[in-house]
């Protein structure tokens, strides 16, 4: 499934570090910390101060939900706070309903709370206030996402499941339990197909900056190269042909209508 202010330093923040991912023979470690290295430059420049940090993060905080209701909560808090086109609000619903799918199909049994609640927030810790420097921006999600859930009337109880989904959602981690397995995949999946090009290329900076056009296709070179294969549910598998596919055919195609990159 289912891009910053900081994606934090590895798995899956994309900016200096994984904007310099210019070969497919990076190791797939290599493509999560470029990733998350983007992530953690876009973020660096709308960061809060350090000592307003703590403050920030509280008055960011949803208001406390009626019981029965924090999913809207929760929906309504991600549709406000995260703002980015690789791994904003939209990417949480993509993860969320592919997710169910892949899982429907295996014939799965989910925690729907476990789900919907680490899909909505997987990614918290690649925005401010929420993002830590040298922190990958899973961990720092897993670690703070109690302070968003609680006194919103998600049931507390399974706040550790959500961690741990919401630790291994990136591509190149291995999640352990239902819910971690198909947010991890639909995460993964996301970065593959036509979608997969849509988020990378909404990165490029139109000033110029990183990354630029070239740099933005050696990044969708390098997540063809390792994310098919850490795709690991059946369901999951046999989505990623089609999605290879799609995108192996738009990187020829483009490399074609631009002179092997030379005009991009």
């Amino acid at each position: 499934m289912p891009i910053v202010r900081q994606r934090a330093r590895r798995a899956f923040v994309l900016a200096a570090s994984v904007l310099a991912v210019l070969s497919g023979h990076i190791a797939a470690a290599s493509t999560a910390t470029a990733i998350a290295t983007s992530v953690a430059a876009a973020a660096a420049a709308t960061a809060p101060a350090p000592a307003a940090a703590a403050a920030t993060a509280q008055a960011a905080a949803p208001a406390a939900g009626r019981a029965g209701d924090w999913r809207t909560t929760i929906r309504e808090f991600a549709a406000q706070h995260f703002k980015n086109p690789a791994w904003g609000y939209s990417h949480c619903q993509r993860d969320y309903a592919l997710a169910r799918e892949l899982a429907a199909a295996d014939h799965a049994k989910l925690d729907d709370d476990v789900l919907y609640a680490a899909a909505y927030l997987h990614d918290m810790a690649a925005f401010a206030p929420w993002e830590k420097e040298k922190v990958d921006h899973a961990d720092q999600a897993a670690s703070v996402v109690d302070t968003i859930l609680k006194g919103t009337g998600f049931p507390m109880a399974k706040i550790d499941a959500v961690r741990g989904a919401i630790r291994t959602h990136m591509f190149d981690r291995d999640p352990v339990g239902a819910e971690a397995l198909y947010l991890h995949d639909a995460d993964a999946l996301d970065w593959l197909g036509a979608i997969g090009v849509a988020r990378i290329i909404a990165l490029v900076d139109p000033r110029g900056g990183p990354p630029d056009g070239p740099r933005a296709v050696a990044m969708l070179e390098d997540n063809l190269a390792h994310v098919p294969s850490r795709v690991l549910s059946p369901a999951g598998r046999a989505r990623v042909e089609p999605r290879k596919a799609e995108l192996e055919r738009f990187l020829k195609e483009l490399r074609q209508e631009s002179e092997d990159l030379r005009t991009l």
